[in-house]
């Protein structure tokens, strides 16, 4: 009973604290809300004010602005429109300048055009005149116009040819006083230093036989030595009624000479027959070749020329010696300009190593032009530049025969050189055929020009003698005339070195004693 009654009373005291405690809880947080709403709500009222505060100062600055704002517009206003003022002032000074200037030139207009009808009337008046005047000239001079112009023309021409005449002769004797001299001196004087031997050869060599009884065995049975002997060279072997003797014909020079040197080999041994014909023109062929090398390196002595050249340039040059130009020896002829060249190149002060240089490989391509084809200063200039040669050298090979523009006074003194040495007296052969034809047709042109009376070719067609009629042709007009030959001649024909042209005018009168 007691324990109930302690449990019991256990629970009671429990219950109370519990509600004590609530109440309690309850009444602090009635407390703490009222407390929190008095903060809240004194915090509201500040942030009123503030806002309040913060609005009538933000009106008033925006006001401000807004004033500021509308007086710097008021004044860009008042600025545009003075400017427009003074714009439109100037608009309309513009517009009376302008209707000013308007004025004036109507009013020029207007004078030009009474100008105008007043100059188209003088000149209907002066063509009236002029008609008449030209009547009166006709009938004062008894010719119409036309015979008075034709007249006038003839009489102008005869004055306009005379005059063209005296000029030319004016010209060239000027000409001749300053060029002629110094250039004879150079050519001249480089001509007489030099001598060089023609070497005359054809496209055949022949070689003798101590017998005639050898050109049997040169043949051989049923004809096969001859034939190992032609497969093994390249040439061809003529064997006719000529005693003693055998003929070897070839375009190629190096051939040739192969051929010529392996026959006398073999007549020489006495031993013909396949075998023997193989070995001896191997054995000649390398002996050539040798020979051809150190033909090129006596051809740099022999011009003068230092420095080293590649070895194919020099065998090339070498095989120049089995070559002939129109009866010249083609290296000898090299070996020639190139010291023609360098004796005018160290006149002049041009560079005397290159033009020796050039002027020396001016023909090389010969050596190969029936291998390659093209011309041989073409040939010859790609060949130099392949060989290591520097441009200079190359160009004037390939231009000495004008195939390519010239650009230095070197390349001038390689071709003046080439045509000295070609047109020296003796250089170079020309058949009976061609020389008199060439003699004839220099004859022809001149003789085609009016005046002309007799016309000679002299000093192997070096000069042209012309002999005028005295009556048709005066002194003036000579001068004239000799020009007009030379051009119909540079222009007609083909020749090597330079042709005088000379007309002779002279009168003869002559009575007989009775």
């Amino acid at each position: 009973m007691n324990y109930l009654l302690l449990v019991l009373g256990l629970a009671v005291g429990l219950i109370l604290g519990g509600a004590l405690e609530y109440f309690v809880y309850k009444r602090t947080i009635a407390s703490r809300q009222a407390g929190a709403r008095t903060d809240a709500d004194s915090i509201i009222e500040d942030a009123k004010r503030s806002a309040d505060s913060a609005r009538r100062e933000g009106e008033l600055a925006a006001k401000e602005a807004a004033l500021r704002i509308k007086d710097e517009a008021e004044a860009e206003v008042r600025s545009r429109r003075t400017e427009i003022s003074r714009v439109e002032e100037r608009l309309d000074n513009r517009d009376t300048v302008l209707d000013r200037r308007e004025g004036e030139l109507e009013e020029r207009r207007r004078r030009l055009v009474e100008a105008e009808e007043t100059l188209r009337g003088s000149e209907e008046d002066l063509r009236s005149r002029q008609s008449e005047h030209v009547l009166e000239l006709e009938r004062i001079s008894g010719f119409t116009r036309a015979e008075a112009e034709n007249r006038l023309f003839s009489s102008l021409e005869s004055e306009l040819e005379d005059r063209l005449g005296r000029m030319v002769r004016d010209r060239t004797m000027e000409a001749e006083e300053r060029a002629d001299i110094e250039a004879r001196r150079i050519v001249s004087t480089t001509m007489e230093r030099l001598a060089s031997d023609l070497t005359a050869e054809s496209t055949a060599k022949a070689v003798a036989l101590p017998s005639d009884d050898m050109k049997g065995r040169v043949i051989g049975r049923e004809g096969r030595n001859i034939r190992a002997f032609e497969a093994a060279t390249g040439v061809d072997v003529i064997i006719d009624d000529t005693p003693e003797t055998v003929v070897l014909s070839s375009f190629d020079p190096v051939r040739r000479e192969v051929a010529r040197v392996s026959m006398q080999r073999l007549v020489q041994d006495g031993r013909i027959h396949p075998g023997r014909i193989e070995q001896i023109v191997s054995k000649a062929r390398k002996d050539t070749e040798k020979e051809m090398k150190a033909a090129g390196r006596q051809a740099l002595y022999d011009a003068n020329i230092s420095g080293g050249m590649h070895g194919d340039l020099i065998r090339l040059l070498g095989a120049l010696k089995y070559r002939t130009s129109y009866g010249q020896n083609v290296l000898a002829h090299s070996v020639e300009v190139a010291n023609l060249c360098g004796m005018m190149a160290q006149e002049m002060g041009a560079n005397v190593k290159m033009a020796r240089r050039g002027a020396l490989l001016h023909d090389v391509g010969k050596a190969i032009d029936h291998e390659v084809e093209g011309t041989h200063a073409l040939i010859g200039g790609r060949f130099a530049k392949k060989s290591g040669e520097t441009d200079d050298v190359v160009r004037a090979i390939s231009a000495h025969h004008h195939e390519i523009e010239m650009e230095t006074v070197e390349d001038v003194l390689v071709a003046t050189a080439d045509a000295v040495s070609a047109a020296r007296p003796g250089a170079r052969r020309e058949t009976t055929e061609t020389y008199i034809e060439r003699l004839r047709s220099l004859e022809d042109i001149a003789l085609g020009h009016r005046g002309v009376d007799k016309a000679y070719a002299i000093q192997a067609g070096r000069e042209v003698r012309v002999m005028v009629q005295p009556s048709e042709v005066d002194d003036r007009i000579a001068a004239k005339l000799a020009l007009d030959i030379s051009k119909k001649i540079e222009h007609d024909l083909e020749y090597p070195g330079q042709i005088k042209v000379t007309v002779i005018r002279e009168s003869r009168v002559s009575e007989v004693a009775r």
